[in-house]
């Protein structure tokens, strides 16, 4: 994952054993050397076996043969191409460049696994290359900020899926977390004392570069702003005094257009930045702008009338030309979200659409470039299905031609961080965007979800070797919030919850930035493993085609759910982290108690009457509603049962 372009199949496969060995031939570079070095390292990770003989080439199990170099600066659009063979005696990797070999390696080891042999890769000739060059990983650090080994490790992530952009958003409301000398009061009174500095920039960096992974800052201008005014209130539209915020939300705060000074403060302060971050591409935001500070400022009124501005978005867009025209004068290209998009956009300007589809076409239309982040928000606790099934070129850009659709470059999943902290920031990025890169490199046709899920869950394991903590995190939050070493009863609920999706969870509840990240929605993936594969089951039930091994096996899981209330309801007073369980665990129990019905009367060929059907459903309807910010994902799955217990022939 992603799924390779061309793929067939040898006969036999390669043993790797402690006598494994690879060799670089033809170009060499540092790059080359560490990407050899840290492919040995994950291998070792995942098979338990040293490696650490130096071979000279022409003896090596794996060749590895690059032609040439290339740029200094990754730019976007360069050759990703790979060639590997695998037999059952060697393995050769050819690319064109660096950046082609470190994808191909990446391959190599997700085709390592156990056999009945020992570890072994299948003998496999594979051609691969992306569908679309800009393959990103937005994180959000401004409101919540993650620091340094959680932005490394989410690297290493990127790296083993072919993920080339890292998206860093570096300034909000809530914080500014990029080091300036020049503006020291950016971070000296915007962040807290929670930032990056310049140092630590150019080693994330060089640290992206070393794994083929480009990084666009993104200071986001005119508004999501107020940070930046706690420290330097003349940039300010309004009156002021401003501080930090710790509320989440869009505000008003914004910076004054019409002041020259405020575009000679950008200048110098993009002058500063592109120093640290050479990529061509500079993200300057743009969005989600209220206006209500130009509103409430009679001389930016008298401006707008001045220069024939008939709305704020008028403002916006000269703004946003000022900005462009800086950026560009720092030999850097432009690139924002949909608002920055105006008839006189210039079309080299990059736009980045949260609006959907349909933005992203008339984008293309106008003749800018553009990447898709709609349906990739990983925040949002969607499905790795929803988001495998989004496409950048659906919907509208089906209708492009080919040459719009070339302006099309790709998509960037988005990790806003108001419900992330770094200790379980990895569980809402991974294993879900692993189906995103995919979707981003493989062909539009790959589209089988079921095997998607068992590519993802393979995937999933192997990310762990890469230091992510996705599978890890849960258990030691459960521990702590239970005071128990082994909670299993509380684990056995945590498996089948889930978080709300979408925006829902701020309107079940009020969060600021305050507001410990530390309960059971918080300590639980995205999407519940257990829960889908119950629900998959239940669909095989429902149409008839179960086994016996298979009821049998729908039986133990609603067993064990609905005992598990008896065994874990008196460890749940111990706090109010645990309290606030109750109801769900009650819940869950008394889904499951419906599921056995349901699952007995379907078994016996028995037709569930009305009275009972319409009880059962008016329960499972109330257990819908979240509880304790969190959805009981067996709810559904019993729904289904119970519909085809009335439903079925006698």
């Amino acid at each position: 994952m992603p799924m390779p372009q061309h793929v067939v199949r040898g006969d036999g496969h390669l043993n790797i054993d402690g006598n494994f060995t690879i060799a670089l031939e033809g170009y060499k570079d540092a790059r080359l050397a560490s990407a050899r070095k840290r492919f040995l390292n994950t291998l070792s990770r995942e098979t338990g076996i040293p490696y650490h003989h130096e071979v000279t080439s022409g003896q090596a199990i794996l060749t590895v043969r690059t032609a040439g170099v290339d740029d200094a600066v990754l730019k976007l659009g360069e050759n990703e191409s790979y060639h590997l063979e695998v037999t059952s005696s060697h393995a050769l990797l050819t690319a064109p460049n660096p950046l082609g070999a470190m994808h191909g390696l990446q391959t190599f080891l997700q085709l390592v696994t156990i056999t009945p042999e020992g570890f072994s890769a299948p003998a496999v000739t594979i051609d691969d290359e992306p569908r679309f060059p800009w393959r990103g990983l937005m994180i959000d650090a401004g409101r919540h900020f993650q620091p340094m080994d959680v932005i490394e490790r989410n690297l290493n992530g990127m790296e083993a899926v072919k993920l080339n952009v890292f998206h860093w958003h570096l300034s909000e409301d809530q914080g500014f977390r990029a080091e300036s000398k020049i503006y020291p009061l950016l971070t000296g009174k915007g962040s807290n004392g929670l930032y990056y500095t310049q140092a630590q920039m150019r080693e994330v960096v060089e640290y992206a570069r070393d794994r083929g992974i480009r990084v666009v800052p993104e200071f986001d201008m005119p508004c999501h702003t107020t940070a930046w005014f706690v420290g330097y209130p003349a940039l300010a539209s309004g009156k002021g005094p401003y501080k930090i915020e710790t509320q989440w939300g869009v505000f008003d705060p914004a910076m004054d257009p019409t002041r020259e000074s405020t575009f000679e403060f950008i200048d110098k302060f993009i002058g500063e930045m592109t120093r640290i971050f050479p990529d061509a591409y500079f993200h300057v935001g743009g969005d989600e702008c209220d206006g209500k500070e130009w509103d409430a400022n009679p001389r930016i009124k008298a401006f707008m009338r001045t220069h024939g501005m008939k709305d704020n978005a008028a403002l916006q867009s000269y703004f946003t030309a000022r900005v462009q025209k800086l950026v560009a004068a720092h030999h850097r290209i432009m690139e924002g979200w949909d608002e920055v998009l105006q008839p006189n956009t210039p079309t080299d300007v990059l736009i980045q659409s949260w609006r959907g589809p349909k933005s992203l076409a008339a984008a293309a239309r106008q003749g800018n470039r553009g990447i898709l982040s709609t349906g990739y928000y990983v925040d949002l606790n969607q499905s790795a299905a929803e988001h495998y099934l989004a496409d950048p070129l659906a919907g509208d850009g089906a209708s492009l031609t080919p040459e719009e659709k070339k302006r099309v470059l790709g998509g960037e999943p988005a990790m806003w961080s108001e419900f992330t902290t770094p200790e379980i920031i990895d569980s809402r990025i991974w294993p879900r965007t692993a189906a995103i890169a995919e979707r981003l490199w493989s062909a539009q046709d790959v589209r089988d979800v079921n095997s998607m899920y068992a590519r993802l869950s393979v995937v999933s394991d192997k990310l762990e070797s890469y230091g992510l903590k996705h599978q890890s995190f849960t258990r030691p939050m459960l521990q702590r919030m239970s005071g128990q070493a082994d909670p299993k009863y509380l684990a056995v609920l945590a498996g089948v919850v889930q978080p709300p999706v979408g925006y829902q969870r701020e309107e079940l509840k009020k969060y600021d930035w305050y507001s410990p990240l530390n309960h059971l929605v918080d300590a639980v993936p995205p999407e519940s493993e257990m829960a889908r594969k119950f629900k998959n089951l239940v669909g095989v039930i429902v149409a008839g085609n179960a086994s016996t091994e298979q009821i049998q096996k729908a039986k133990k899981w609603l067993t064990l759910w609905r005992d598990n209330d008896a065994k874990l309801e008196p460890s749940l007073k111990r706090s109010d982290i645990t309290a606030e369980l109750t109801p769900v665990s009650e819940t869950l129990s008394q889904v499951s108690t419906i599921g056995l019905s349901a699952l007995d009367d379907l078994e016996s060929h028995r037709v569930a009457d009305s009275a009972t059907t319409q009880s059962g459903m008016q329960t499972l309807k109330s257990a819908e509603k979240p509880q304790a910010v969190l959805r009981d994902m067996v709810v559904a799955p019993v729904e289904m049962l119970v519909q085809a217990a009335h439903a079925q022939k006698p």
